[in-house]
């Protein structure tokens, strides 16, 4: 980034946050404190109010605000097909609003950037990962957001992949919906559940009967969102060969399970990390006889009923 840049675009920083530290502007442009020293006092000499407190950090003077700032090029790609990622992982609401703004960022646009932008759109095409969201689902998300803005507690039917501990796999949840993530293309919930009295994940594919109630609640002052990890509670090893035949297509899976892979004389080792093994039997079975599972013992034995099972009915 030219001096030029950065300085637009330390002041375009300041607009958006109401105080930074000179550290904090190095970190962000990936400069020295002393370059950014004198970037505020170039600014400061052009005739930018902007406010120094020692210890403390820089501010725009209230009531400053930077005219409209045109795109170039790759910026307005990005915004473009920003919206088009939007338009189709968000629910209706914002779906709607990617539209809207698509247009907006278009009609301002000079004629020899919007031509330019044009051009480039049409080698370009945004084809997301993982399942494409249906209208259930975007309805569902549209409620979470709401209820979530609001500080609602909701209530709906889940099913789990694999059974509790007393064999069912339906439940009915109450949670306090903490926030959203999209992970690996699917819309994940994270909330406090009451009936696991802990926090827990729910995608929103395995909901149904969704109902925003009444009850309010607090969200933890401990908790953000953005800094939020999840528990790893895998600690299960499952370790498989994939035949040379299918290797290749292993590898681009992207199972979420995995760990690692090692070429070998025999074929493809694959090492994955679950929390219960059966968690992998449909995924392996798919496979068929090109991948074989070499540890733990007790897949090895689940498969192989599974296998005499299926001989039975045919």
């Amino acid at each position: 980034m030219n001096k030029t840049d950065r300085l637009l675009a330390i002041v375009l920083e300041l607009q958006r946050k109401d105080i930074l530290r000179a550290e904090d502007l190095a970190a962000i442009f990936e400069t020295s404190v002393r370059t950014i020293y004198r970037d505020i006092q170039a600014l400061s000499e052009s005739g930018v109010p902007i406010v120094g407190e020692p210890g403390v950090g820089y501010s725009l003077m209230e009531g400053y605000f930077l005219p409209p700032v045109s795109f170039n090029v790759e910026e307005a790609v990005s915004l473009l097909i920003g919206t088009d990622f939007v338009e189709q992982k968000f629910d209706t609401e914002y779906s709607t609003r990617a539209q809207t703004s698509r247009r907006k960022i278009e009609a301002i646009l000079p004629e020899s950037v919007r031509t330019e932008v044009s051009r480039v759109r049409t080698t370009i095409r945004l084809l997301t990962g993982g399942k494409e969201v249906n209208r259930t689902e975007k309805t569902f998300l549209e409620m979470l957001r709401l209820a979530i803005l609001e500080k609602r507690k909701v209530r709906f039917g889940y099913s789990k992949r694999m059974p509790e501990a007393d064999g069912n796999r339906q439940s009915v949840r109450v949670v306090a919906p903490y926030g959203l993530v999209l992970m690996h293309g699917s819309w994940v919930l994270i909330g406090q559940c009451e009936l696991r009295q802990q926090l827990r994940h729910f995608r929103l594919s395995r909901m149904n009967e969704l109902i925003v109630l009444e009850d309010r609640f607090q969200l933890p002052e401990d908790f953000n969102l953005q800094d939020y990890k999840q528990t790893d509670d895998r600690h299960v090893y499952v370790c498989i060969l994939a035949h040379s035949a299918i290797a290749d297509k292993v590898k681009e899976s992207g199972n979420f399970y995995l760990e690692a892979m090692e070429e070998r004389a025999d074929g493809l080792h694959v090492l994955f990390r679950v929390r219960q093994p059966e968690e992998l039997l449909q995924w392996i079975l798919g496979w068929g006889a090109d991948m074989v599972v070499l540890e733990p013992e007790s897949l090895r034995e689940r498969i192989r009923a599974e296998v005499e099972k299926m001989l039975k009915c045919y």
